[in-house]
């Protein structure tokens, strides 16, 4: 099994800010969306962060996942986590500073307003196609950052898709040498859903 690190995922979600108080409020993933990373499909499964919710992960607010921006903490109680059937929402009470007023105003605006998280993988299904492919359902994760972000998703992804099509290549000719070699060809498969793994953040 892969060492477990930590991921981030950006949906085209919206991100609201409360005229009536200092608050903000939106989705920072949905369930059942998928997300193409290259030649691996993910989705997040619904109640992938029942347990992080229950558990009461020490979970932040964070602006761009910056931990120097912080807007509020499931610890302080300045920031709530629910799930539903859309995904995993959230409210946070922004803090009387100037990042918290900027992002504030920032979101009334309309200047932000896509949603981003933080996270480690504790339960995963995967399946795969014959042409090396692969489906990544998320069905249990921890937590450790909510984030209103400036950049709508995977428009900052570029040079990971190009990478992950050198990559797909080196895959092919991995496969043509390892039927040469006689090798497991569910070996290959899962050299290749660890690749894609490795490209994607």
């Amino acid at each position: 099994m892969s060492t477990p690190r930590k991921e981030y995922r950006i949906f085209k979600t919206t991100v609201r800010a409360k005229a009536d108080s200092p608050q903000i409020e939106g989705y920072a993933a949905v369930f059942n969306v998928s997300a193409d990373l290259g030649f691996l499909t993910e989705r997040i499964a619904p109640g992938a962060f029942t347990r992080a919710i229950a558990d009461k992960q020490d979970v932040r607010c964070l602006f761009n996942h910056d931990p120097n921006n912080v807007l509020g903490r499931t610890k302080s109680g300045t920031l709530t986590l629910s799930e539903d059937n859309t995904g995993l929402s959230y409210v946070c009470d922004m803090p009387d500073t100037q990042i918290g007023r900027d992002v504030h105003t920032m979101i009334t605006r309309g200047d932000v307003d896509q949603c981003s998280f933080g996270f480690i993988v504790t339960k995963e299904q995967v399946s795969y196609k014959d042409d090396g492919t692969c489906l990544r359902q998320i069905q249990d994760c921890d937590l450790f950052d909510v984030s209103p972000v400036t950049y709508p998703a995977y428009e900052s992804t570029s040079v990971e898709a190009r990478s992950n099509e050198a990559a797909l290549k080196t895959y092919q000719l991995d496969v043509i040498s390892a039927d040469k070699q006689s090798l497991d060809h569910e070996i290959a498969k899962r050299l290749t859903y660890l690749a894609a793994l490795s490209l994607s953040r």
